[in-house]
């Protein structure tokens, strides 16, 4: 992505104490470096624009609550230490499964979106 720095020129010495032409010079060399333009071979230096970071936000999560109730039967057996076991309802327990996929699906998303701004911000 093309960034829209022009060349900064030379600081000019005339007239200036030796405090001011250092201050000056150190400051244009800071711009230099985060705007890329110091010549850094790897460019560690430079600054990330808002032009660089190209992600659209991210919509609304998918998933906003469960839809799984945890409603079972009971079933009893006689002669047993836990005479009463909750055994899931399938249609519960398929809910379950299917939010849990939203929920996945989110996060692969998220985690997608995240990555790829991490790139961008590191400059790859």
């Amino acid at each position: 992505m093309a960034n829209r720095f022009t060349g900064i020129p030379a600081v000019p010495l005339d007239g200036l104490t030796d405090w001011q032409s250092v201050l000056i010079g150190s400051m244009k060399e800071n711009v230099e470096l985060l705007t890329g333009l110091r010549g850094e071979a790897d460019v560690i230096s430079k600054a990330v624009t808002q032009g660089q970071v190209t992600l659209a936000q991210l919509g609304e999560q998918n998933m906003r609550q469960v839809t799984a109730q945890g409603t079972g039967f009971e079933v009893t057996s006689q002669g047993t230490l836990n005479p009463a076991t909750n055994v899931p309802n399938l249609e519960d327990v398929i809910k379950l499964i299917n939010d849990v996929q939203v929920l996945a699906n989110d996060l692969a998303q998220t985690r997608a979106v995240i990555n790829v701004l991490l790139k961008q911000l590191q400059g790859k």
